[in-house]
């Protein structure tokens, strides 16, 4: 079963439940004439909620009608087939060794219409060379044929170059950021290190902020 903190599905009237269907209409409208369609997001460091927030939003892109597809780039730390309650036996790495895990994507479902997860599957000894290789261009381009949009979660970006070596083969990357936790400096040598490279950022999420009273008061009211 999914963990509670996918917000958008055990409490969808929530805040933070809408916070992430703002976030998916952001997304959808940040390029009309170069959509947005695969998308790497990560965060500085570890602990910073780069694997829920894909995964929520992922669910409000389902629920908002589209195709979607997670796919599980940790391949150091993965996390989205405990997020869903899901095995981790096939995945990612199979497509990245195998012809016929490349033709017939080892995706599975979590009960969500319109969304399927591909999990990292065995962890590889070199998670950077494969993340890097033409081969990943090639699942990316079969997993984007699949779906609407396909979400990557990757490392932190300042631990590993995972996020950089696929942040440049997908339309757009997204910055997680922790509220109490993640530090400044960290979050401008991410940006700083990205942008070095040409990674296309187009943002970053802050999660775990100070709900607005106000909107405490209408959300309370809204759910009596």
């Amino acid at each position: 079963m999914p963990q509670t903190n996918l917000i958008t599905l055990t409490d969808p009237r929530a805040p933070a439940a809408e916070a992430y269907r703002t976030l998916r209409t952001n997304l959808m409208f940040y390029s009309v004439d170069s959509p947005i369609r695969t998308l790497a997001i990560t965060s500085p460091v570890v602990g910073e909620g780069k694997s829920a927030v894909l995964a929520n939003l992922a669910v409000t892109l389902a629920q908002g009608g589209h195709e979607t597809l997670v796919v599980d780039c940790d391949l150091r730390e993965p996390s989205q087939h405990t997020l869903w309650g899901l095995e981790n036996a096939h995945g990612l790495t199979d497509m990245l060794l195998e012809d016929a895990a490349l033709s017939e994507p080892p995706v599975q479902t979590v009960g969500v219409e319109r969304l399927g997860v591909l999990t990292s599957g065995t962890l590889p000894p070199n998670p950077a060379d494969l993340l890097g290789s033409r081969r990943m261009d090639a699942v990316i381009a079969a997993l984007a044929e699949r779906a609407e949009y396909v979400l990557f979660d990757v490392p932190p970006a300042l631990l590993f170059t995972d996020a950089a070596l696929l942040g440049l083969k997908v339309d757009g990357l997204l910055l997680t950021l922790r509220a109490g936790f993640s530090r400044r400096d960290h979050a401008l040598r991410a940006k700083e290190e990205l942008s070095r490279v040409h990674v296309p950022i187009i943002g970053a999420v802050l999660v775990n902020a100070p709900r607005d009273s106000v909107l405490g008061n209408y959300y309370a009211r809204q759910r009596r």
